[in-house]
């Protein structure tokens, strides 16, 4: 059963081997050696119960190598390097704009032991790096150089930040896979076709909108559909939006305004029977900002080529 861990890449989780007689603290920098190389990490005590539901998974992370706890130098050393990544990041970016290539550098990593070098970018299409490699190899020295393209999200994911909800990045926080996004989905979950509200901080279709989608199915069931006439307490209406997770639906009335009410509140009326009011007017969850946006936009939005790459 595992006893330690350390936060990786995309705030992975990786077991950490070592042997019987190792004691850790919590929250204490070691050196471990991972496929990329020696990284200095923060450990964690894992609790035993997650050891126990993670020793029962099928697919686990390859532990990595204890070395040893990073001393007093080793940290000061660290600090260092740290330093070296933001100046290495530059040295490549100038590179790159002298170069002309059309690649957005990312980040900068540099393993503790010096021997190897990545920067991260993203691309709208392939790049012929060959020259730039050859610069590169001229101002880092003996020292192993890893160019490697990732997507807009993949991107976003290495970020520590929040979303709109206030809330860490999921992509960074514990989502893995990307699947393919569309507009659809904001739509049937009655969400302002704008892109500022349905994008998130990669240019992307907001991640939740595809997970989160069928809680708004199984909620939307037992709903009546947008423009339908309903009973009210306060007389006849239309509905002019929903708000799916609350159950709550919001009619119009024959004096024009607008009311709130419980689904349980109100009755469905006979097709037959027509109201003219017209709902089509600019409410909180209704659809007429959909016009004002450019169908090219949402495009952009939806063009999930090479947004995930895997290659973190």
């Amino acid at each position: 059963m595992i006893k330690y861990a350390v936060n990786y890449i995309k705030n992975t989780f990786v077991p950490v081997e070592v042997s019987d007689n190792t004691v850790l603290v919590d929250g204490q920098y070691i050196l471990v050696r991972t496929e990329k190389g020696e990284e200095a990490l923060k450990v964690h005590i894992v609790n035993p119960k997650i050891a126990e539901l993670w020793d029962k998974q099928e697919e686990k992370p390859t532990p990595f190598q204890f070395i040893r706890v990073m001393t007093k130098q080793d940290l000061e050393f660290y600090e260092e390097i740290k330093k070296e990544e933001v100046t290495s990041f530059f040295k490549c970016k100038a590179l790159v704009e002298k170069l002309k290539l059309s690649m957005n550098l990312v980040q900068c990593r540099i393993t503790f032991d010096k021997r190897k070098i990545t920067f991260y970018y993203t691309a709208p299409e392939r790049v012929d790096f060959r020259e730039l490699l050859k610069e590169l190899t001229q101002v880092f020295k003996r020292t192993r150089i890893d160019l490697r393209h990732i997507g807009v999200r993949d991107e976003t994911s290495l970020m520590e930040g929040a979303g709109m909800c206030g809330k860490p990045f999921c992509c960074w926080s514990y989502k893995r896979k990307f699947e393919p996004i569309n507009v659809k989905l904001a739509r049937d979950q009655g969400m302002p076709i704008t892109p500022s509200k349905i994008s998130g901080t990669c240019g992307r279709l907001l991640c939740c909108l595809n997970y989160e989608y069928s809680n708004y199915i199984e909620a939307a069931k037992d709903m009546p559909p947008i423009g339908s006439t309903v009973m009210t307490p306060n007389g006849l209406g239309k509905i002019c939006y929903i708000k799916f997770l609350n159950g709550i639906v919001a009619v119009k009335l024959e004096d024009g305004k607008t009311y709130e009410y419980s689904k349980t509140d109100i009755d469905m009326v006979d097709a037959d029977v027509n109201v003219d009011i017209d709902i089509n007017v600019p409410l909180v969850q209704s659809y007429a900002e959909d016009e004002k946006v450019d169908m090219k936009q949402l495009k952009q939005l939806e063009d999930d080529r090479n947004s995930s790459t895997g290659n973190v």
